[in-house]
Parts: structure tokens; C-alpha cells; sequence
């Protein structure tokens, strides 16, 4: 789904067809400025975020990543609070709906394998 934005209409073009300040956001391209944003949250490893766009609003929903200890809740706000801010000033669109899972915890130790 792709979502149009406009900006107050002066007038036509010479065709009258075309309209100035037409600006069309596809709910993959939200997805992936959002996906990056969450890249820049300390404590989040990986991320995949799905949007949906619908007239000037997005909505979005974000599968984590996180470092373990990390605080997930503590982390899921930030991540949420990031998206609201870094989407809204990358695209323009108000963020609505911020959704966080964390699907995996990942140890920065390495595992030790033992021979029994």
C-alpha cells in the first residue's frame, strides 16, 4: 500500500493534470527508514520492522533482536520512542502505532563447548 501527501494546491500546471508538492510513500520504504532507526537504539542487534501507511499515518511493527542483559522493557520503549521520532522527521508521516517484539536475546560471550 502507497500513500499520498500534498501540499496546499496553488494552482495547476499548464496541463492542469499534474498537482506541485505530490509526494507518494511506500509502506516498504517505511519499513526500511524505521528498520535502520532501530539500528541506532544501543542494545538492538538486529530488527525488522513491516509499516503501513495509510493517508498521512503510519504504523508500524517492530520484531528485536537484543543484546542479553539488556533491559527489554526499558529497550522496547526506547526503540518505540526512536521510531516515533526518527520516521516522523525522515518522512514526514506521524507515527501512530509502534508495535515491539523481541524475538531474540543474543549473548555477547561465546559459547564454550565442552567434550564430555
Amino acid at each position: 500500500m502507497t500513500t499520498t501527501l500534498t501540499a496546499p494546491q496553488q494552482g495547476t500546471t499548464q496541463h492542469g493534470t499534474a498537482q506541485p508538492g505530490l509526494t507518494t510513500v511506500a509502506d516498504r520504504a517505511v519499513g526500511r527508514i524505521a528498520g535502520r532507526a532501530a539500528l541506532e537504539v544501543p542494545d538492538v542487534l538486529d530488527c525488522a520492522v513491516t509499516a503501513r501507511v495509510t493517508g498521512g499515518v503510519a504504523t508500524l511493527d517492530a520484531r528485536l533482536d537484543l543484546r542479553y542483559p539488556a533491559p527489554v522493557a526499558a529497550t522496547a520503549a526506547r526503540v518505540r520512542a526512536h521510531l516515533v521520532a526518527r520516521v516522523g522527521a525522515l518522512t514526514g508521516l506521524r507515527v501512530s502505532v509502534v508495535d515491539v517484539s523481541v524475538v531474540v536475546l543474543r549473548s555477547d560471550t561465546p559459547q564454550v563447548r565442552r567434550v564430555q
